[in-house]
């Protein structure tokens, strides 16, 4: 695998890192504003409302664009962002900011994965995605934990400060290993660039990731209170058990990315399958101390082997523009964490129990599954006769030799 993809990995760290930060930081920004813990609470929102608008935005604006100088461009973005986050005189400023630190967030990950499979032979494509979200999840295990004590201890305006000395690292190691590449084809320009996503093979796939993220966020979101109140869990343990939750998600990530290279649907398919397992024995694995963990770092594991062949199909189904189509993949991903919290929270409000969440999270790995069926039927009815019967013909030897067995 080319070095290039550990400059790449080194901004998903940084972007990873300040994603998640934010939400165990937030009794300190709270205090230090003087705003409710509600309130605080809407600047993980604004974060979020940044990748939505500007993964789509910013990967249509600058496809005329070098994708290298997009990546160093989008990554001087995020160091902006977090510097004045940094800086932020009032909750108003600090709001804005945040909102601007999301704004690179999907784009940088969309242009990133096109230039990580641009690197390697096709057969390696989904390995190399998988090596660029590895910055993501290892974030998850020290990124996140690092930042959270260095905000409680130094103030949280040190953490921004740090992730941007992140964004800076890694814009010396893309400027120093992405290779330099041609303009790319203007495709139309802008016009034709969001045309490329009117396909429905592209729709189906982003509601896939939608549905399968929204499983995983419908019980995430409520992981602390599952740990807490029905396996027993201190407090003070909770951190940790979310770094296994890490653990998991990037062992799932190498994994899926491996598999994917080999059948590419399959692995999906097997990931939603397991997805909705794992969450549906979460009630009985959050009985004791010890299948509590083992579920937290199963469930990352379910969760992220889906995400490498998840961005290959959005890529692939878009490939006039697979930039704008990888980046819109991040965009569905945010919209997985806000819908999939508010499931979770509905079962949480009708009573259902404290790990219903993850049952609500079942029933959109099960939509996923559902979604991903009817695009895997839509490629069949879309396939042109002729390639199927090169398809039937290469298995036919082969079918052949076992009805003579």
């Amino acid at each position: 695998m080319p070095l290039a993809l550990l400059a790449l990995a080194v901004g998903a760290f940084g972007i990873g890192t300040t994603e998640f930060v934010m939400m165990g930081l937030l009794p300190e920004v709270a205090d230090d504003l003087n705003i409710s813990l509600p309130t605080a609470g809407h600047l993980v929102s604004a974060y979020a409302l940044g990748v939505v608008i500007g993964a789509p935005l910013l990967a249509a604006l600058t496809a005329r664009m070098s994708r290298r100088t997009v990546l160093i461009a989008l990554m001087a973005l995020f160091v902006a962002g977090n510097a004045a986050s940094a800086f932020a005189p009032d909750y108003h400023w600090l709001l804005l900011a945040r909102f601007a630190s999301g704004l690179p967030h999907g784009a940088f990950f969309g242009v990133g994965a096109v230039v990580a499979t641009t690197m390697v032979a096709p057969e390696r494509k989904a390995r190399s995605v998988s090596l660029m979200f590895l910055g993501l999840t290892v974030a998850n295990i020290a990124g996140v934990p690092v930042a959270t004590l260095m905000g409680q201890h130094l103030g949280w305006r040190a953490t921004f400060l740090g992730v941007s000395a992140i964004g800076l690292a890694a814009i010396a190691a893309l400027a120093a290993l992405i290779p330099h590449d041609r303009v790319a084809p203007a495709h139309g320009g802008l016009r034709g660039e969001l045309a490329a996503l009117k396909s429905l093979p592209v729709w189906l796939a982003l509601g896939t990731t939608v549905a399968g993220f929204g499983a995983l966020f419908s019980a995430y979101s409520y992981i602390t209170p599952m740990l807490t109140d029905s396996a027993g869990y201190a407090d003070t343990s909770v951190t940790l058990l979310l770094a296994l939750f890490g653990v998991g998600a990037t062992a799932g990530n190498l994994l899926g990315g491996r598999l994917a290279d080999h059948a590419m649907r399959a692995t999906l398919f097997g990931g939603l399958v397991s997805l909705v397992v794992v969450l549906g024995a979460f009630p009985l694995l959050m009985s004791t101390p010890v299948s509590a963990a083992a579920g937290v770092v199963l469930l990352g594991v379910a969760a992220f082997v889906t995400g490498s062949p998840l961005q290959l199909m959005v890529m692939e189904k878009a490939s006039s523009a697979p930039s704008l189509a990888s980046s819109a993949n991040q965009a569905a991903f945010n919209l997985a964490n806000a819908g999939g919290a508010w499931i979770g929270g509905l079962a949480l409000a009708a009573g259902f129990g404290v790990t219903s969440p993850a049952l609500a999270g079942a029933v959109l790995a099960v939509l996923g599954l559902a979604v991903a069926g009817v695009a895997y039927a839509v490629d069949r009815r879309r396939m042109p006769v002729a390639v199927r019967e090169r398809v039937v013909a290469a298995h036919l030897p082969q079918a052949a030799e076992l009805l003579r067995h």
